[in-house]
């Protein structure tokens, strides 16, 4: 049992290898052969150098595993709890290490008072009118207070009461304390967990990077969509009026010609009306087939102005939210890389 307990552990802490002192590397070789006495000594002894924060972190979490393969939980869960305290976002894989380094881990981080998981969401918004969401956990119930620091800042964003174990969090407007915006640049939140009068921790400091900018105007429009403008001027339909009068007067021509076939007419007369009954039925032909002069169209010129006068509202109304933008300030938030 005990050298599957070590085997779980070396996965986690294999990524945390590089860039360690010579005295890390040493209670974690020891740890790595099973060594479990001898990885402890050797952590030990690293401690009592001086280390940088990062290798502290892998010494605990070095003790926390070689302590629970001995079975060794109180000695397991102190050296947890100093892990929590260096960095509280740190905790064992679930899918990757033994369920009773799990639940060690989960003790100690039960008998401690941390902030952890403290981050805000990117956010673009128009300064005074949205927000970015800034989210964290406690272990316990407490009294929080974030405060921001950064160019020419350093105020407290946020104070509430909390409950434990359970996401938390605020909106922020990002806003200086006269209510303008934020200026530009790297600033640091710390959230800081009060229980009592003399317990409290304060998380590490998150980066945060703020950016503004104008915020864009809309084009005017030059025309309506799914509507256009209709010729004012308009030819009229065809008349075929001329046409059927000249068929008119050609019957009456024939009519008479016919009369005059039954020889009660006289030659010249016969020729006359043939005649006239041609040219009647040509100048109804060349009348009704002839395009029509184009008109203007009442319709269409009363449909352009209430269109034009459409068009010209919603130009006004752009002009005057342009007015409005052009005094705004975009905010962009982010965590900072």
């Amino acid at each position: 049992m005990k050298p599957a307990l070590a085997l779980v552990g070396l996965l986690l802490l294999a990524s945390s290898a590089e860039a360690q002192s010579e005295e890390v590397k040493r209670a974690q070789a020891a740890y790595e052969d099973l060594d479990y006495a001898g990885a402890i000594a050797a952590a030990k002894a690293a401690l009592a150098a001086s280390l940088d924060r990062d290798d502290q972190v892998a010494v605990y979490e070095l003790l926390g595993f070689a302590y629970g393969a001995l079975d060794s939980t109180r000695q397991a869960v102190d050296a947890f709890q100093q892990l929590i305290f260096l960095d509280p976002d740190r905790e064992p894989d679930v899918e990757r290490v033994s369920p009773r380094i799990t639940s060690l881990y989960a003790f100690a981080l039960g008998q401690v008072l941390v902030v952890r998981r403290l981050h805000v969401d990117s956010s673009q918004f128009i300064a005074g009118q949205g927000s970015a969401s800034v989210r964290f956990e406690v272990t316990r119930a407490a009294r929080m207070r974030t405060r921001l620091i950064g160019p020419g800042v350093d105020m407290v964003i946020d104070t509430q009461t909390v409950a434990g174990g359970v996401p938390s969090g605020f909106a922020w407007r990002a806003m200086s304390s006269d209510s303008s915006p934020l200026p530009p640049g790297e600033y640091q939140m710390i959230t800081t967990a009060y229980e009592g009068a003399r317990n409290e921790f304060a998380s590490p400091p998150l980066g945060i990077r703020v950016t503004r900018e104008a915020r864009d105007t809309l084009a005017h429009l030059t025309r309506l969509a799914g509507y256009e403008e209709q010729p004012e001027m308009v030819s009229p339909p065809r008349d075929y009026r001329p046409m059927l009068l000249s068929l008119l007067y050609t019957g009456i021509g024939a009519g008479l010609y016919l009369a005059a076939e039954d020889g009660e007419l006289g030659t010249g007369p016969r020729t006359a009306l043939i005649s006239v009954s041609v040219a009647a039925l040509g100048t109804g032909l060349f009348i009704s087939l002839r395009t029509p002069e184009p008109r203007p169209s009442q319709t269409n010129i009363l449909y352009n102005q209430l269109l034009r006068d459409l068009l010209a509202r919603q130009n006004a109304d752009i002009a005057r939210e342009n007015a409005t933008r052009r005094s705004q300030i975009v905010l962009t938030v982010a965590p900072a890389p």
